[in-house]
């Protein structure tokens, strides 16, 4: 019993690892077409169904001239099955072929790229019935599978330029923010200190003034006496 939970944890780290090698390595597998199985050749990469869609059309364009169909126009009418009927294809073979491709999922991270082909309606390549021509239709799966990984690493490198330039600026932005805030904690800081000083003298100013409030009642006080008996003085004369 202790022997098994240290292999189950040896598969678990090795089944990534195995899944991962298949990855930009065709291999030859088969396909249902026309509701028979043929002979194809099959390669995953680590993209989107539609990335590798995609840059399989462009790159069999760029690189042997042959323009796939199956995408519909504008997108209406796609078709699971691209395909490029009677076309020249020196590498592979001197007489004009059908080639037939189509992309798979069988993750959200990695897409499965299967081809084949033909030389007529009943003329499928094969391992065995046409090896030359299966063994050169392998060599064009895996010099597009070497495409795809450059193209990919490029992109993958391009977003990380660009997510470091973004971050960067990110940087740039909240050092420029910090040094203002820090600039105004200091400001405010020093406007506090003002403030403070200026509560303290007026709180003084405030004691003194309170005192001299006391002295103007009573000296108030004192002249309203003085004067009520002055006029009390001036009206006695008066009366003389």
């Amino acid at each position: 019993m202790r022997f098994i939970l240290p292999l189950l944890l040896l598969l678990l780290f090795l089944l990534p690892l195995a899944s991962r090698a298949q990855l930009y390595e065709a291999r030859t597998s088969s396909v249902n077409f026309e509701k028979r199985e043929r002979e194809a050749l099959k390669v995953q990469v680590e993209a989107s169904a539609d990335w590798t869609r995609d840059f399989w059309q462009s790159w069999l364009k760029d690189t042997y001239n042959i323009k796939l169909k199956g995408d519909g126009l504008f997108g209406v009418g796609k078709k699971d099955n691209l395909t490029a009927k009677q076309v020249p294809m020196s590498s592979v073979t001197g007489k004009l072929l059908d080639l037939y491709s189509t992309v798979t999922a069988p993750s959200d991270s990695v897409a499965e790229l299967s081809v084949w082909a033909a030389m007529g309606p009943d003329s499928f390549f094969s391992a065995a019935g046409t090896p030359n021509e299966f063994s050169s239709l392998r060599g064009i799966v895996q010099s597009f599978a070497a495409a795809a990984r450059l193209k990919a690493y490029r992109e993958q490198i391009a977003e990380a330029e660009k997510q470091l330039s973004t971050t960067e600026k990110e940087k740039d932005k909240l050092e420029k923010e910090r040094t203002s805030l820090a600039g105004n904690t200091k400001s405010n800081l020093e406007k506090i200190e003002q403030l403070y000083k200026q509560n303290a003298d007026n709180k003084l100013k405030s004691a003194e003034d309170s005192v001299k409030l006391l002295d103007n009642a009573r000296l108030l006080e004192m002249r309203k006496a003085q004067l009520e008996r002055r006029r009390a003085r001036f009206t006695n004369l008066d009366r003389k």
